[in-house]
């Protein structure tokens, strides 16, 4: 049986995260400082002191994400734990795609970093304020909700954006027919349906222009084939050459992140154990609702990376 790394997503920062791993770890430090001299600015400032509305902003988050993530690996590198050596594949939710990339290979630690200050303000720029929305539903079939977009879709663009497993989808889209969507959802015995207090309608249609400038900036950036696959979030299934991960993650910005799907393919693969390289937990929840056989184990902290790197190096 095998492991994988997969890194968090938006939703996963929290005001101090990583603020142990810097003060226990040079590796870790070093990851932040280099991060903050790519942005041209203390980011890390915000990462461990806030305030937790700047923290939040989709151009601070996806940066901030990483480099916890990133500050991890390099701690369970320095106490030889490699990827090549210890892990068959990588994944990443969403902006958590980049933290896999870069502890694969395929990006610098300094160009993943301004990869996701570029993804961060251009899906903030791509709609207006106020005009699209996201809504987590909760308690019915992939099925069901694709019908209950293709429904609302005669006021608007709206479509699954994630597929997290669980009984857990978000659709995203224009503001009224996400709306009338999980409104219908409610109507057709969802448990929940729930408007996500979020700045832009990600993975959505309306994200085409973002796509537009990641694939200006992803064409400008150098890359190198992951030193293991990289189970994509729009094919749920791995991908080995830089080529088609830059084009693959184009789409990703307008298209689905496959959760669900990723996880029952480490399952069916024979992934026994994910490690969830960063902040939270969040990750490591879904592994244990989509596939019971399944174990994930969060690594985000001193006494974390001390259990992991006991395991992997037994």
């Amino acid at each position: 049986m095998s492991v994988a790394f997969t890194f968090p997503g938006q939703g996963s920062q929290s005001i101090g995260m990583g603020k142990a791993l810097a003060e226990n770890f040079p590796e870790a430090k070093a990851v932040f400082d280099e991060v903050d001299e790519a942005l041209g600015e203390k980011l890390s400032s915000i990462i461990w002191e806030g305030p937790e509305e700047t923290l939040t902003l989709t151009a601070n988050a996806q940066p901030a994400l990483m480099a916890v993530s990133i500050a991890v690996m390099r701690v369970l590198e320095a106490k030889g734990v490699s990827i090549k050596d210890k892990v068959s594949f990588v994944a990443g939710h969403s902006l958590g795609e980049y933290s896999a990339l870069c502890a694969a290979g395929t990006f610098s630690l300094a160009d993943t970093a301004r990869l996701l200050r570029i993804r961060g303000n251009a899906m903030q720029k791509a709609v207006p304020a106020g005009q699209g929305a996201m809504a987590a539903i909760i308690g019915l079939e992939h099925a069901e909700v694709e019908a209950v977009c293709a429904e609302a879709a005669a006021q608007g663009p709206v479509q699954i954006a994630n597929d997290n497993g669980g009984g857990q989808l978000v659709i995203s889209g224009a503001k009224a027919p996400v709306e009338a969507a999980a409104a219908l959802a409610s109507a057709k015995g969802a448990k929940r349906a729930i408007m996500l207090p979020v700045s832009a309608p990600f993975h959505s249609a309306l994200m085409a222009p973002a796509a537009d400038a990641m694939r200006e900036a992803l064409a400008a950036v150098a890359k190198k084939d992951p030193i293991v696959p990289l189970i994509a979030n729009v094919k749920a299934a791995p991908v080995s050459s830089a080529d088609e991960i830059a084009a693959l993650l184009v789409e990703q910005v307008t298209g689905r992140v496959r959760w669900r799907e990723t996880v029952e393919w480490f399952g069916a693969n024979g992934v026994s154990t994910l490690y969830e390289v960063g902040a939270g937990k969040v990750l490591t929840g879904l592994a244990r609702r989509i596939n019971k056989d399944i174990s994930g184990v969060a690594v985000g902290t001193p006494e974390d990376i001390e259990a992991v790197v006991a395991a992997l190096n037994a």
